[in-house]
């Protein structure tokens, strides 16, 4: 479909005429034409009776342009049919600890060890791919929080920025709260029934400005559904002297973990509580957090539009090169007729002398 984006400027189309109708005429002297080789000049025989055929051509090609031009200026676009974008699903915070503690090494995947951090990406990054009717969004925090992504289909996007996290890029410490209140201002615009934010830590709060029992409480109010993921090893051994396992001690990595806290905000805010201690744990928790059931949104509709002023501006140029280069051809055939008028000739009654 063709729509003009400002079509009031063709109310400017009888501007030339109403200039040439109105405006006075300049003033011109008459002077007289000296033609000395009159009679040399070629004769039709007959009298001029209107305008040539020159004249009316040069009148109809600048009409061409002048409408051309304001073709162009009415910003003429072509307007495609409507496309409807996927919006069946949740409205999905991920929100991911990034603080100094996710280094600790306690994960185990195929036998080899690996930090808290690392599993995360793994894991994450599998269920954003997973997540095609959702719209996505990324907080990362650890001292303060971070909005890294905000909600967007863009999975690919929302991804990459989790897999580019770096540990300790917001802090060593751990600010939950922080967190929590980013995500529930950014989730509330979104409609009530689909906002879902899905936090990931493995320690207590020891930073930021708001508590997160505080912070629950305003995600509640805002109908803001938080699910909490405990995440980190029960047991661990540490190597001993030199990396053998003589004076190699047991300990508990997750000792720092506040997990009431974690439950209380999921309590608070209908969600639900989870503990990953392994990689596998992390796995489970993410493919039954996909089964949250999508709710109907009214989906976004956007038309695909093209421009197509460059080709009336296109157009109103060729027509002026045209002219302009006719013109030209003109003055010159002009130039070689009185040249060869000009040329050297006899007069009457002049004699040769030898």
């Amino acid at each position: 479909m063709l729509h003009l984006e400002w079509p009031w400027v063709f109310a400017l189309l009888p501007l030339p005429w109403i200039i040439y109708r109105f405006w006075p005429a300049a003033k011109q002297e008459d002077a007289a034409l000296l033609v000395p080789f009159f009679e040399r000049l070629p004769t039709t025989g007959t009298a001029v009776s209107g305008p040539s055929k020159t004249l009316w051509l040069r009148i109809l090609m600048l009409t061409l342009i002048w409408l051309a031009t304001l073709t162009a200026a009415a910003r003429p676009m072509w307007v495609g049919d409507a496309i409807s974008m996927p919006a069946s699903g949740r409205d999905l915070l991920l929100s991911v600890d990034i603080s100094g503690s996710m280094e600790t090494r306690d994960m185990q995947w195929q036998g080899e060890g690996y930090d808290r951090l690392s599993i995360v990406k793994m894991v994450v990054g599998d269920f954003v791919k997973r997540r095609e009717a959702d719209r996505l969004g990324l907080i990362l925090f650890g001292s303060r929080a971070y909005l890294q992504a905000p909600l967007t289909f863009d999975r690919t996007t929302v991804n990459q920025l989790l897999q580019e996290a770096q540990l300790g890029f917001a802090g060593e410490k751990t600010a939950i709260g922080d967190a929590i209140g980013l995500g529930v201002k950014r989730l509330r615009e979104r409609p009530q029934d689909s906002r879902v934010m899905i936090l990931l830590t493995d320690g207590a709060n020891t930073s930021g400005q708001i508590s997160p029992l505080k912070a629950a409480e305003l995600a509640a109010k805002a109908k803001v559904k938080i699910y909490t993921i405990g995440v980190g090893a029960d047991e661990m051994v540490t190597p001993g002297l030199f990396g053998s396992s003589f004076g190699a001690r047991r300990i508990n990595p997750s000792a720092d973990l506040d997990e009431s806290t974690l439950k209380s905000i999921a309590q608070q805010t209908g969600g639900i509580y989870f503990r990953a201690r392994s990689p596998e744990d992390l796995q489970t928790i993410y493919l039954q957090l996909d089964k949250l059931e999508p709710i109907d949104q009214e989906a976004e509709v956007f038309r695909p539009t093209q421009s197509l002023f460059y080709w009336a501006l296109a157009l109103a140029l060729g027509l002026c090169a045209f002219m302009f280069l006719q013109r030209l051809a003109q003055d010159l055939w002009h130039k070689l007729a009185l040249s060869e008028n000009n040329g050297p000739t006899q007069t009457k009654g002049e004699k040769r002398h030898a």
